[in-house]
């Protein structure tokens, strides 16, 4: 075959289960587009064992790819284009290629900056949101090779540009009540709300539909402990109003679409709930004392000022209901602050 004929090479370098729904609309264009020859793998996702071993993931999840007709491959050297969701920890295993970095999830937290800074010479493509992203990135001055371009989300792009998400079938397939208002709670693993919230969330929701999305983390006792689903799963089953996603359910956005108002603290969804234009609420976390293990922030912006003005906050575990009807109800500056935002 004469070169010019040869196909482009793309990896999507999925890393982990939860990164696939940040490039779907990507992985669709890709592969429709015959100049290109479209491939995925997923080598970090692994589960615990006994609660002791670390037990690898990859094979059953080629083949659900494989079994949505995807094509897959273990080896990921020899590509033309790279995309990955996360900084890479085996860049020079690509081996030659251009490698591309769209965020799985773009939050307050200080995990990417910190990446970056530790792998300054890699160089990638890295594609934000918005200038927000792109200004951060500049001021951390951890960029050194890597190249900067603002592209929006296309993880979202469903959202905006399909028909494929009906309320009432999503909330049906809750058990849910299609007449009532729905809060949807979308807390991180660390730092996260849970244990602040896990009781009165309940207790002051009755009068809505509670949908209950955790962070994969939060499934598989990896990064998180167990009893962060446990918690709600035990819970759930006492109160008809609520409803928790299943673990293998990744995709938060069907959640966003039905959702009115969005409770978090500090994960990258509050981003995303952002561009529905609705309303989400954000529970202060104690910013000073949340550091990582050498001492720096854990977060990059002190979550109880950041969108002070677009989005709802509160303190104190009990007035959840309270921030939750004040979301929900008419207030001009609030909306021109999400638009500006």
């Amino acid at each position: 075959m004469e070169e010019k004929d040869r196909k482009i090479k793309v990896l999507f370098k999925i890393g982990f289960l939860y990164h696939k729904t940040a490039f779907e609309p990507l992985i669709k264009i890709f592969e429709k587009d015959n100049q290109y020859d479209v491939y995925l793998s997923c080598k970090e996702e692994k589960a615990k064992f006994l609660g002791i071993f670390l037990r690898s993931l990859e094979g059953q999840i080629l083949k659900r790819f494989n079994d949505e007709g995807h094509q897959v491959t273990t080896s990921e050297r020899g590509f033309d284009v790279v995309f990955a969701g996360d900084t890479v920890t085996n860049h020079k295993e690509l081996g030659k290629t251009v490698l591309c970095f769209v965020n799985h999830g773009s939050g307050i937290k200080n995990i990417m900056y910190r990446n970056l800074m530790s792998d300054r010479k890699t160089k990638y493509n890295i594609f934000v949101e918005g200038p927000y992203r792109e200004k951060k990135l500049k001021e951390k001055k951890c960029l050194g090779v890597s190249k900067v371009y603002t592209v929006g989300m296309p993880k979202l792009d469903p959202l905006f540009k399909s028909k494929r998400f009906n309320r009432k079938d999503i909330l049906s397939s809750l058990h849910l009540d299609c007449n009532k208002k729905t809060v949807l709670y979308a807390p991180t693993y660390k730092p996260t709300s849970i244990l602040d919230l896990k009781d009165t969330l309940f207790e002051y929701t009755g009068d809505y539909n509670l949908i209950i999305k955790l962070h994969p983390y939060s499934w598989y006792g990896r990064y998180a402990p167990h009893s962060h689903h446990k918690i709600f799963e035990q819970r759930v089953v006492r109160y008809n109003h609520a409803a928790i996603v299943p673990k293998d359910e990744h995709s938060i956005l069907p959640y966003l679409f039905v959702s009115d108002t969005m409770i978090t603290e500090a994960s990258s969804t509050m981003f995303e709930f952002l561009a529905t234009g609705k309303t989400g609420i954000i529970y202060n976390l104690d910013y000073e004392r949340l550091k990582h293990s050498d001492g720096t922030p854990l977060l990059d912006e002190d979550n109880r000022c950041f969108m002070a003005d677009a989005f709802v906050h509160f303190s104190e575990p009990d007035k959840v209901g309270t921030a939750i009807a004040e979301a929900l109800s008419s207030n001009p500056n609030r909306e021109k602050q999400k638009d500006e935002m």
